[in-house]
C-alpha cells in the first residue's frame, strides 16, 4: 500500500484527495447558503450568487458561451418581474458574469446598460457596463458610440460625452456620423474651438451635398454661440460698471469691454434688445 508520506514528500494523489475534499466543502457551503434564500422572493438566486464568471468558466468545461446564452436568457426574465423590488442590486454582478464566460458577446453589455439607466435608473452604473465591453472589445465602436448617448442625453455631461465620440470615431469601421457627434457635444462642452474645428474638416472633406450643408448650418451654429457668449458677458460687465444695460452694442466697443462687434456667419449683426440685454443670432441655425 502506497502512503502520501515517504521519506518525508508528499506524492501528487494527497494533494488530489485533498482538494476534491476543499471543494466538496466550498460548494456544500454555497449550497446551504442558497438553500436558505426563499425563491419567491429571489428567484435564480442560484446564479445571482455565483462569486464571478471567471470560476464559473472553468466549470462549464468549453462550454461558457452557451452558459452565458442561458444566463443572459434568465436575466431577461429576470429584469421583466417587476415584482422583485431588489433586482437591480445584483444588476452590474449578473452582466459581469454574462460578461466573463463569453467576453464577446456585444448583446448583454447592451441591454444591461439600457436597463440600468432607464430601469435602474442608474446611468453611472450603465457606463460602467460599456466601459466593460470596451475593455473587452476595443475593436467595437458601438460601446463607446452607447456610453456617448447616455452621458450627453441621460448624465447631460458633454464633457464626457465628447470623450466617448472621440474614442468611437477613432475605432476602425465607425460611421462618419461618430465625428459630428464628436463636434455636437464639444458644443455642449462650450468647447467651441474644437467644435468649429471639426464641424471646419467635415465641411471641406465630405463629397455629400447633405452633410457639407449640414456642416455649414452647425459653423454658423458654433460662431454664433461663441459670439454671443462673448457679447453676453460684456453686456453684464457694463451693466455692473454702469448700473444699466448698453443702449447698443457698440458701446461695448466704446467702452474697451470689446474690440469689435461680431457678425454671424452670414455676415449680419446680431440682433439685441437694450431692455432685456439679451442677444440672437437672426437666423436659427438648422432652418438657415
Amino acid at each position: 500500500m502506497k502512503r502520501p508520506f515517504r521519506d518525508g514528500k508528499i506524492h501528487p494523489p494527497f494533494f488530489i484527495v485533498l482538494f476534491l475534499l476543499v471543494s466538496c466543502g466550498l460548494f456544500m457551503g454555497l449550497k446551504i447558503h442558497i438553500d436558505h434564500i426563499p425563491r419567491k422572493s429571489i428567484p435564480g438566486a442560484s446564479v445571482i450568487f455565483i462569486p464571478s464568471g471567471k470560476y464559473l468558466k472553468y466549470a462549464t468545461f468549453g462550454y461558457s458561451s452557451l452558459a452565458a446564452d442561458l444566463i443572459y436568457l434568465w436575466a431577461i426574465q429576470y429584469y421583466s418581474d417587476y415584482s422583485i423590488t431588489e433586482r437591480y442590486l445584483y444588476l452590474d454582478h449578473i452582466f459581469s458574469i454574462i460578461n466573463e464566460l463569453d467576453p464577446r458577446y456585444l448583446d448583454p453589455y447592451e441591454v444591461g446598460a439600457q436597463i440600468a439607466a432607464f430601469e435602474a435608473g442608474d446611468v453611472n452604473l450603465a457606463l460602467k457596463i460599456l466601459d466593460r465591453g470596451m475593455e473587452k472589445n476595443p475593436d467595437e465602436w458601438i460601446f463607446p458610440f452607447e456610453a456617448g448617448h447616455y452621458a450627453r442625453n441621460v448624465k447631460k455631461d458633454f464633457n464626457l460625452a465628447r470623450n466617448y465620440f472621440y474614442k468611437a470615431s477613432q475605432i476602425k469601421g465607425s460611421p462618419p456620423l461618430m465625428r459630428r457627434l464628436y463636434a455636437s457635444a464639444a458644443l455642449g462642452a462650450e468647447d467651441y474651438q474644437t467644435a468649429w474645428n471639426t464641424w471646419l474638416e467635415i465641411y471641406q472633406t465630405t463629397r455629400d451635398e447633405k452633410i457639407k450643408k449640414l456642416a455649414s448650418n452647425h459653423l454658423y451654429q458654433v460662431k454664433s454661440a461663441k459670439d454671443i457668449t462673448l457679447l453676453q458677458e460684456a453686456i453684464e460687465a457694463y451693466k455692473k460698471r454702469y448700473g444699466h444695460h448698453p443702449s447698443d452694442l457698440e458701446q461695448l466697443v466704446k467702452t474697451g469691454l470689446i474690440r469689435a462687434v461680431p457678425r454671424d456667419l452670414d455676415d449680419e449683426n446680431y440682433i439685441y434688445d437694450p431692455e432685456t440685454g439679451n442677444v440672437e443670432s437672426v437666423k436659427i441655425w438648422w432652418k438657415r
